[in-house]
């Protein structure tokens, strides 16, 4: 269906659910074109360091063969411990570099996510038939394309070399030692460098290709953002029920005080305003009910059966409806308005219990 379609791009909340899941945009080949370029600087760098520390832990050894024999107790451990401390002061920068390299790299592109949802088994990778679908599916194809491409380029630059340095292998027999190893080792750091240089361009393009990926697999469907969007600001249908019902709720409240007002002033159809005023407990006169239209005649008609005044004054409906709040005291410019009508309300019953006395 045309509604399924995903052709939207991923909304704010898509992609930071999808982050907590794991998913991020990462590019494998950017990572190791930058652990390749770091470690062969740090060896190019540390070469001759190396070269020294391996060259008098030799020498010790060779020392050690001329000790007496029954005379080597200790020796063992001691060249143990001197190997050992050979390989931290070789191998030790390189193997740092290449891990801090890698942990930054990778924490450049998923700007320091750590997510554990990643780590869970999933059971649908050991399913046959996803592992199919997997197997045939454009960015397989996509994978085994660039892999075909690595290949291709590392045998040929290997090639290359071989091919280049190849003369030079006899000009070794009449080389000093050192000189020649310096002269390979030169060699073959041009070598990688070329290979990294390759790898580089390729993994440009993969840095290209796996956000195109990243963002096309984030896309959404219409009727997806419109679930999405009643998950985080409801159902509007269910969101008109319950205001209705509210509504309807405070309503019912309201009419409830209209029988404790002691004056309505109406608008002859419009608007109708239920007042209470006591001397004793109120500084100023309070609003119990308020309502336009059809509301304004059901207080009128509560009012009628309560035997309340029901006053008519068109100005003062319409402002005390459009400024005064429910349970509020009326504004202080409707003062004035309000106590003529009191005052007349309190005529009307005075005279009333005279003539009724």
């Amino acid at each position: 269906m045309a509604g399924d379609s995903k052709t939207e791009k991923a909304t704010p909340k898509k992609r930071q659910d999808e982050r907590k899941k794991g998913n991020v945009f990462l590019s494998k080949d950017a990572i190791a074109v930058a652990t390749l370029f770091g470690s062969f600087a740090v060896l190019k760098l540390t070469a001759s360091g190396m070269v020294a520390q391996m060259k008098q832990f030799f020498e010790y050894c060779i020392s050690c063969a001329d000790l007496p024999v029954g005379s080597t107790q200790g020796v063992l451990s001691e060249l143990a411990m001197q190997a050992l401390m050979v390989l931290v002061k070789t191998a030790g920068p390189l193997l740092a570099i290449t891990v801090i390299l890698t942990v930054a790299a990778t924490f450049a592109q998923t700007k320091f996510l750590v997510s554990g949802d990643s780590l869970k088994p999933k059971f649908n990778r050991i399913n046959p038939l996803q592992g199919i679908k997997r197997l045939f599916s454009l960015k397989s194809i996509i994978e085994a394309l660039k892999g075909t491409i690595k290949i291709s380029i590392l045998l040929f630059l290997i090639y290359r070399y071989l091919t280049g340095i190849y003369a030079s292998f006899q000009k070794y027999l009449f080389t000093d030692l050192g000189q020649a190893c310096q002269h390979l080792f030169q060699e073959t750091f041009m070598m990688v460098m070329q290979i990294a240089l390759a790898f580089t361009v390729l993994a440009g393009f993969d840095f290209l290709y796996q956000w195109w990926d990243y963002e096309r697999q984030l896309k959404m469907s219409k009727q997806e953002i419109k679930e999405e969007y009643k998950q985080m600001e409801g159902n509007p249908q269910i969101k008109g029920k319950i205001k209705e019902m509210q509504r309807k709720m405070s309503q019912s409240r309201m009419m409830q005080q209209v029988p404790k007002a002691d004056v309505i002033i109406r608008n002859p159809t419009h608007f109708a305003v239920a007042l209470r005023y006591n001397p004793e407990t109120d500084n100023a006169p309070l609003v119990l009910a308020k309502g336009q239209d059809e509301l304004a005649l059901r207080i009128v008609k509560v009012a009628e059966e309560n035997s309340i005044l029901v006053m008519e004054n068109v100005p003062l409906a319409r402002g005390l409806y459009a400024h005064a709040e429910l349970n509020q005291e009326i504004p202080a410019e409707y003062y004035g308005a309000v106590a003529e009508v009191l005052v007349y309300l309190y005529r009307a019953d005075a005279a009333h219990k005279k003539y009724k006395v």
